[in-house]
């Protein structure tokens, strides 16, 4: 099988994926072994390969938003045949009895592993998964369109749901990238008025082609928001945020990376506002949110590259230079 390692972060335009020839995995007991078809790019997959996200195993294969044909199924599995399709995202197993699982928040499992971080990913055109976690796609998404759901679309609702917002309010997005586009959906699904700050002019017009009340830069305000979601790594837009939300209003923070809080006068965050962090999603999270994308249906918007272009599609990413969801296609069947 081909994959891509990443063996020693670093810069992007370093070129730090190699791609590799390796042997073909295969399935523990309780594992599939998936062709992999697609995989879709992710700005965590950008924040591991650059070292923003401590590795913590080397060398690695990342890519958490896969789409492939199941090809090996362990003795122990039941409910998966060889030949259906699947989808991998990034939580790839938690220990099913601390008292996170058993009150349904697997998502914050202290034994908890990742797909692309703990263990190899979808950067490659052969890949394992554990079957408990490996998810059904809807039939209505082809295996590109599909791969963006899987984390981008998964994380997003999430977010949504951490941030308060009701069917009907006033919700602020605060960056727009690939997970936004997929969150605003949603939102406008609920009946929701939804008003979007991002610098990108290039986005501010995607999000009016897709409902958005209002674009704007990130220092022009809002109306008074229920609730708030922020999708860029940056604490000053966490900030821009909090300035717009109304009382008891929520700012839901989507990363998993922010390169600092700055110090903010505390009349911003009183008369009940809130910050949450949101870290990562949940199983019964991913089935609901896929439901709701074929109910919709949501849309995606992508871009392929090869498997062997993997660098090019993050350096695409870090300069803003794509203009859609960088999807990696294997060729395989």
């Amino acid at each position: 099988m081909r994959a891509l390692r990443l063996s020693t972060p670093g810069p992007v335009g370093t070129g730090p994926l190699e791609l590799a020839e390796v042997s073909d995995p295969s399935p523990a007991d309780d594992e599939l072994v998936l062709s992999v078809v697609a995989c879709a790019v992710c700005r965590t997959d950008l924040q591991l390969v650059e070292g923003d996200l401590p590795a913590r195993r080397l060398p690695v294969v990342p890519g958490h938003q896969a789409v492939g044909r199941v090809v090996e199924v362990g003795r122990d599995v039941g409910g998966w045949r060889v030949g259906e399709r699947a989808g991998v995202a990034w939580l790839a197993g938690s220990c099913g009895t601390c008292s996170q699982c058993r009150a349904g928040r697997e998502n914050l499992c202290v034994e908890a592993t990742f797909t692309g971080w703990d263990r190899d990913g979808g950067f490659a055109t052969r890949m394992t998964v554990r079957a408990d976690v490996a998810l059904r796609l809807p039939v209505g998404f082809d295996d590109l369109a599909a791969a963006p759901l899987l984390c981008g679309g998964v994380i997003g609702y999430r977010s949504l749901r951490v941030s308060g917002i009701a069917p009907g309010g006033r919700l602020g997005l605060f960056g727009f990238g690939a997970s936004a586009l997929l969150a605003l959906q949603v939102a406008r699904h609920w009946g929701c008025e939804v008003h979007v700050r991002t610098r990108s002019e290039r986005e501010q017009e995607r999000a009016l082609a897709y409902g958005a009340a209002s674009v704007a830069a990130y220092d022009e305000p809002t109306p008074p928001l229920d609730a708030a979601v922020t999708f860029a790594p940056s604490g000053d837009v966490v900030v821009a945020a909090l300035r717009s939300l109304d009382r008891g209003g929520t700012v839901a923070i989507n990363a998993i990376h922010l390169d600092r809080v700055p110090e903010f006068a505390y009349d911003l965050l009183w008369w009940e506002r809130g910050i949450r962090s949101v870290a990562n999603f949940t199983r019964a999270d991913a089935r609901e949110f896929l439901d709701l994308a074929a109910e919709i249906p949501i849309r995606t918007e992508t871009q392929p590259f090869g498997l062997e272009d993997g660098n090019e599609a993050l350096r695409g990413l870090a300069t803003g230079g794509l203009t859609a969801t960088a999807v990696l296609v294997t060729g395989e069947p």
